[in-house]
């Protein structure tokens, strides 16, 4: 980096130099000292000290004073003294490190996972450059956002229609930084990033009360005093208010108090009341500046509050069955008799044929069978009244029984393993993509939790004589028939266009067996990328879609025509 660099001068205490103090004991960081940084993301000064610990080899260059200075590590432990290498008129700091393979099985970088961070961390702080060299591969990003997290919520809703620019504040109050980015669209879900310090609060926390409260006060209050509600005494939930909101929060605090060691839940009560403050005032100005765009939201706001009531009656029948109660359970369910969620699974499977061999194929002490028929609705166009009065989808979340949206209760999950099977053609491909984008939209936290996979059928089956090989991909089977070799008469090769052509012990065998089958787990390495893509691909707007079908044709290889 080109900051100042690490002090390099003799510790006060420990009487040799600082940065030995920082690289080799813990809670030693920079943010003990709150003259060295006026707000810091580390809770316990442990960060570098510990790298260097797992670090096999760890080189340090500082830039400082004038002056280049050198000292290398090797598992916390001081290799060189530190020495003055040469001059320079820049100053910061370089490490490189290489993490110790006695401790880590895998030391493999996950480029996309790290240029994910560094672009929100670009993002967090406007003005920011920073550059990621991959040299394994000579891949190349830089990030640098002069409109900071404005910009961020403008990729966020690139691909959909908006109600005008993103609403910005950026302010400080009794020493806390509060800097907000807004803009609601024509979708139908929040889309809500919160941060402190630059960490990710995925959990959400006081700050991120704080804003909710707000605005739905400052809504409801500008609605009532212009009149726009019909009834007296009428108000919008939060969750109206909400519809189509994206929304960047960023916090900057002097001494943050996190709920627990992973940082995803910020605890500061003073905070809640600074956020709510700084958010009331600045909305109340700008609605009474722009009536227009005010009163686009509370007509959003309306139109979900009337679709929220309607879903209201239909939303009860997704409301969790206990165990005692599993007649309440769909009846298409072939449920299993393991009540124990972490051991149990549930098949969605595309077809009533291919459900059927399911059922008879299945372990049914632990495997659970739900089959659906057709393409269900694709929710990213559909309001949750809509969603909710297709039966298919209320089947699938009466049969989760975890709930959906803000109501998700991943403990009340009734299976941890959450298997979508379909065909192995194009129309499995949408009703896959469709349950995903459902997930993802809907029951959000079950795919961050882990528990959605995919199944993978086999494509083909070679047989010959007695002999049968199972191939799931064009290599696989391009493998078996090379072991067969020269002599390939008799040789059949059944390529499987549906679930429904195997029989119940082959799909077992192939599809379903613990000990055989392959499970694709669905996980999320980059959230904002996630969001984008359901977007571009099942979103209103054809534009996009277009232009992503155009650039990604070449790279197709299972074109079903």
């Amino acid at each position: 980096d080109d900051g100042r660099g690490i002090p390099v001068e003799t510790h006060k205490e420990q009487k040799r130099p600082a940065v030995e103090v920082v690289m080799t004991m813990l809670h030693a960081g920079g943010k003990f000292d709150s003259e060295t940084y006026k707000v810091s993301g580390g809770l316990h000064g442990v960060g570098v000290s510990v790298v260097n610990a797992l670090a096999e080899q760890l080189d340090l260059e500082i830039r400082r004073d004038g002056k280049i200075h050198k000292q290398s590590y090797s598992r916390g432990d001081i290799q060189t003294p530190l020495e003055v290498i040469g001059e320079t008129e820049e100053t910061g700091t370089k490490i490189t490190f290489l993490p110790d393979r006695k401790i880590f099985t895998e030391t493999v970088f996950s480029f996309d996972i790290i240029a994910g961070r560094m672009r929100e961390l670009a993002f967090l702080n406007k003005g920011l450059t920073i550059n990621l060299f991959d040299e394994r591969t000579d891949k190349k990003r830089s990030y640098h956002f002069e409109g900071g997290i404005r910009s961020y919520v403008e990729l966020l809703n690139k691909h959909k229609e908006t109600t005008g620019d993103p609403l910005y504040v950026d302010k400080e109050k009794d020493g806390t930084g509060v800097e907000i980015a807004m803009q609601w669209n024509d979708g139908y879900t929040e889309t809500i990033y919160s941060y402190v310090n630059s960490i990710n609060t995925i959990e959400g926390g006081t700050h991120l009360s704080g804003f909710k409260t707000a605005l739905t006060r400052s809504v409801n209050s500008y609605a009532t005093k212009s009149g726009l509600f019909k009834a007296k005494g009428e108000s919008l939930s939060g969750e109206d208010v909400r519809e189509g909101l994206t929304m960047v929060l960023s916090i900057k605090a002097k001494d943050p108090q996190f709920e627990g060691q992973t940082k995803t839940k910020l605890g500061n009560n003073e905070i809640r009341g600074i956020v709510e403050s700084v958010v009331g005032e600045y909305l109340g100005d700008f609605f009474e500046e722009n009536p227009a765009v005010a009163k686009r939201i509370v007509e959003k706001g309306l139109a979900a509050s009337r679709a929220r009531e309607a879903a209201r009656k239909a939303r009860e029948l997704t409301r969790r069955k206990s165990a005692l109660e599993s007649g309440n359970l769909p009846g298409k369910l072939a449920d299993c008799t393991e009540r124990d969620p972490a051991r149990a699974e549930l098949y969605i499977v595309e077809g009533e044929s291919a459900g059927g061999s399911a059922k008879q194929g299945r372990e049914r002490a632990f495997q659970a069978i739900l089959p659906i028929k057709g393409k269900i609705i694709n929710v990213e166009k559909a309001r949750l009244d809509k969603v909710l009065s297709n039966e298919e989808i209320r089947t699938v979340i009466t049969a989760i029984g975890c709930g959906i949206d803000e109501e998700v209760e991943l403990e009340k999950a009734r299976y941890q393993k959450i298997i979508i099977m379909t065909d192995a053609d194009v129309d499995g491909a949408h009703i896959r993509t469709l349950l995903l984008t459902f997930l993802f939209r809907r029951m959000r936290k079950l795919v961050d939790a882990g528990f959605v996979y995919i199944a993978q059928p086999p494509l083909y089956r070679v047989r010959k004589g007695r002999s049968e090989w199972y191939a799931y991909s064009e290599e696989d089977r391009e493998k078996i028939l090379e072991e067969i070799g020269e002599n390939r008469r008799g040789v059949q090769v059944q390529r499987y266009k549906g679930l429904g052509e195997m029989n119940p012990d082959q799909l077992w065998e192939t599809t379903m067996d613990p000990d055989k089958r392959t499970l694709l787990k669905v996980g999320m390495e980059d959230a904002v990328g996630a969001d984008d893509i359901f977007s571009v691909l099942m979103g209103e707007k054809v534009e996009p879609r277009r232009k992503f079908i155009e650039e990604h044709a070449a790279g197709v290889s299972n074109l079903d025509i």
